[in-house]
């Protein structure tokens, strides 16, 4: 297996990422990645473990979580990284090219077709073949998909020599491909010749640990002299993110056009980032929330109001502690009151 060359994403004290913390930064087929949350670590040593078998394997997760990430990063793990990364987005053609595109077609098989073709599957021949957007697929195409994926031969459109290809299948969704099953629109046989293993990526809300690192790696791609302000990271790292990377990479690059300055700050992000939540009223349903906020303001009172000791006796950071006291409706920004004493 070959090695992927690491290197560590910089930054400077403050900005983006807490003391001690080396983000991982790989290139995976020319798409760089960013890693500094526990929950993406164990992921990418879930895939670095799988990439080495030829099982299908199924990517899931919201749009813009970085899948494709994902697929090239097993595709460069596996011994198959000398030979052809082939991709295909599902849902970008119409469905009568999926087919011609998917297998190729013969000179004269249809109108327009003024010479022979490879399909997909044969430029992918002994490499890694990704399906993006899978759950696109029309139940014809994915009749003719499962053969392949069972061994069977293939012919090119109009064709009548068979052709036997080995590729390793990648695909990936942001469906929920069990209830497509169920409403009779994916193939339960296919679905389950793809799911051998499944590799779920998690949203940017689940890991804002890896918020700061992504943040500062797509602004100095942008211009390497900006910097966020510790208020504009919180603010970042306490947002719902629904477009997931993609709308962090494409904020980064918008902040990057409007800055007059080399430090963005609070009041330069757009108006969703700048509210506090409001603290929710107490149910039976958030029951661990509220004990997670008894246990925090805990911690806080036996650090004497110090936050940055808080963090250390809860095994957490003290940005991942502003974040939690944000999300019960205490302003961070304000001094944490103790015996009377205000201390920050």
């Amino acid at each position: 297996m070959s090695t992927i060359p690491k290197k560590t994403l910089s930054a400077p004290a403050g900005k983006g990422m807490t003391s001690g913390e080396t983000p991982d930064v790989c290139s995976f087929l020319g798409m760089l990645s960013v890693v500094s949350s526990a929950r993406m670590r164990a992921v990418m040593r879930f895939v670095e473990r799988i990439a080495q078998s030829d099982a299908s394997i199924l990517i899931t997760g919201e749009s813009g979580s970085g899948k494709e990430l994902i697929a090239r990063a097993l595709h460069q793990y596996s011994s198959r990284n000398s030979k052809s990364w082939i991709d295909i987005n599902c849902a970008a053609l119409p469905d009568h090219l999926i087919e011609s595109e998917l297998f190729g077609f013969e000179k004269g098989a249809f109108s327009g077709a003024d010479c022979q073709k490879q399909g997909m599957f044969e430029l992918a021949n002994q490499g890694t073949l990704f399906l993006d957007e899978i759950g696109e697929l029309n139940l014809k195409s994915q009749s003719k998909l499962l053969r392949v994926l069972d061994g069977c031969p293939h012919y090119r459109l109009g064709g009548t020599r068979k052709i036997t290809v080995d590729v390793r299948i990648v695909a990936a969704t942001n469906a929920d491909l069990e209830s497509e099953v169920r409403l009779g629109k994916f193939r339960a046989d296919l679905f389950h010749r793809l799911n051998q293993v499944r590799v779920t990526v998690p949203a940017l809300r689940e890991r804002p640990d890896d918020i700061g690192p992504l943040a500062n790696l797509f602004l100095e791609q942008q211009n390497p002299q900006l910097t966020l302000s510790e208020e504009a990271l919180e603010a970042l790292e306490c947002y719902s993110w629904p477009g997931n990377v993609r709308e962090l990479r494409s904020l980064m690059a918008r902040l990057a056009v409007m800055a007059d300055d080399t430090e963005i700050a609070l009041e330069d992000l757009p108006p969703e980032f700048q509210t506090v939540p409001e603290p929710s009223e107490p149910s039976p349903s958030h029951s661990l929330d509220k004990l997670e906020q008894e246990v925090i303001i805990h911690a806080l009172e036996q650090a004497d109001g110090r936050r940055n000791r808080a963090a250390e006796m809860l095994g957490i950071s003290r940005r991942t502690l502003i974040r939690k006291l944000k999300l019960y409706g205490v302003n961070p920004g304000r001094p944490f009151t103790c015996g009377g004493m205000e201390v920050n």
